[in-house]
C-alpha cells in the first residue's frame, strides 16, 4: 500500500566526552597530560533513493538515532566518530519540520543528501588545557549532545503524465494497456485505491505515467478519494484527462470533464492550468464515439482522442502523442 505521508522522530549522535589521562611510560616519572578529544556524533542524513516508491518502511520505524561518538583516550588519541545515519527516501519527499511545518528541502533528484541532524561535536581532552601555568591540567569537557527533531515527510510522486477522470473511466486499464504495470481493475467506482505507476519504455527514453484515483464533485473538501492524492499529480508535466465516453451526448461529455477541473482548481489553481489531453475512452461500446471525439474537439478547440482502453484500439497512436508532447526531463 503506497504510504504517502508520514511523521518520524530522528535524533543525530552525542559526542564523546574528552578524556583525562596523563603520560605513563618508563623513565619519564612526570609525564603531562595526553587526554584525546572526544569523537564526533554522527549525522542523520535523508537520501533520495529512486528504487522506492513509498513511505511505508518510515512508518514502521518512527524514531531513528544516529551513533554517538566515543570518548576520547590516552596518548592524545581521538575518539571514534559516530556513523552516520542514512535513511532512504523515495525521490519526491518533501521534507517539513512537524511542529512549524517549515518546508527544509524537496528530495527529487536520485542520490539527493540533506543532513537534517548534525551529530554533536566532541569534547576536549586535557591536553588540550596544558598551559605554561597548569602543566597538569585535569579537566575536560563533555561531548555535545544530538539534536532531536521531530520531521513530517511527504511524498509527491514523481510522473510525467497524471491519468486523472471520473470513477470507472478506465484510467487503471489504460495505464495496463499504455505500460507493464498491473493494477487492481474491477468495472465498479473506488477500483484504484491507491495511486499506480507504470512506464512508456522506447529505447530513446521513457515516459513514467500515474494512475490517480477517481474524482468526484467535491474531492477537493474530502469527498470520495481523490482529495488523498491529488498532490501527485503536481509534479506532472501533462495531465491525461480520461473520459467515459460510453453514453451520454456533448453535453454530457463536457459536464464530467468540467467536475473534474473544478476539483483541480479547487485544490491548487496552477493544476487546472497544467496542459491537459483529453482522451475519449470505450470506443469498443460506442462506434460512433469519433465523431462525437471530433465535435468535442471543435467545441474546446483542441485535439480530443478517441480509444478503447479494453481493445487497444487507439492506443498505439495515444502513446506517440504523449511522447510528442511531454519534453524530456533534464538529467
Amino acid at each position: 500500500m503506497l504510504k504517502d505521508e508520514v511523521e518520524i522522530v530522528v535524533r543525530s549522535g552525542r559526542g564523546g566526552d574528552g578524556a583525562v589521562s596523563f603520560r605513563r611510560e618508563k623513565f619519564v616519572p612526570e609525564g603531562g597530560p595526553d587526554g584525546g578529544d572526544g569523537g564526533r556524533g554522527g549525522d542523520v542524513v535523508l537520501v533520495a533513493n529512486p528504487h522506492l516508491n513509498t513511505l511505508g518502511h518510515l512508518s514502521r520505524r518512527p524514531r531513528w538515532k544516529a551513533e554517538d561518538g566515543a570518548k576520547g583516550e590516552g596518548g592524545e588519541r581521538t575518539g571514534r566518530s559516530g556513523e552516520d545515519l542514512e535513511i532512504p527516501v523515495p525521490c519526491g519527499t518533501l521534507v517539513y519540520l512537524a511542529e512549524s511545518g517549515e518546508l527544509l528541502a524537496d528530495l527529487t533528484a536520485p542520490g539527493q543528501r540533506l543532513v537534517v541532524c548534525a551529530g554533536g561535536r566532541g569534547g576536549k581532552g586535557n591536553a588540550r588545557f596544558k598551559s605554561s601555568t597548569n602543566q597538569a591540567p585535569r579537566q575536560s569537557t563533555p561531548g555535545e549532545p544530538g539534536l532531536e527533531l521531530r520531521l513530517r515527510l511527504e511524498l509527491k510522486l514523481i510522473a510525467d503524465v497524471g491519468i486523472i477522470g471520473l470513477p470507472n473511466a478506465g484510467k487503471s486499464t489504460l495505464l495496463s494497456r499504455l505500460s507493464r504495470a498491473r493494477p487492481k481493475i474491477a468495472p465498479y467506482p473506488f477500483t484504484t485505491l491507491e495511486p499506480q505507476l507504470g512506464v512508456i519504455e522506447r529505447p530513446e527514453r521513457t515516459l513514467v505515467l500515474a494512475d490517480i484515483p477517481g474524482l468526484i464533485e467535491g474531492a477537493a473538501e474530502g469527498r470520495g478519494l481523490g482529495h488523498q492524492f491529488l498532490r501527485h499529480v503536481e509534479r506532472c508535466a501533462l495531465l491525461l484527462h480520461l473520459v467515459d465516453g460510453s453514453e451520454g451526448g456533448l453535453d454530457e461529455l463536457r459536464q464530467r470533464l468540467a467536475t473534474v477541473n473544478r476539483e483541480l482548481a479547487r485544490y491548487a489553481p496552477a493544476l487546472a492550468a497544467r496542459p491537459q489531453l483529453i482522451v475519449l475512452n470505450k470506443l469498443d461500446a460506442r462506434p460512433e464515439l469519433p465523431q462525437l471525439a471530433a465535435a468535442l474537439g471543435a467545441q474546446l478547440s483542441e485535439p480530443v482522442l478517441c480509444i478503447s482502453a479494453v481493445s487497444g484500439a487507439g492506443i498505439p497512436e495515444l502513446a506517440q502523442r504523449l511522447l510528442a508532447l511531454v519534453p524530456e526531463r533534464a538529467a
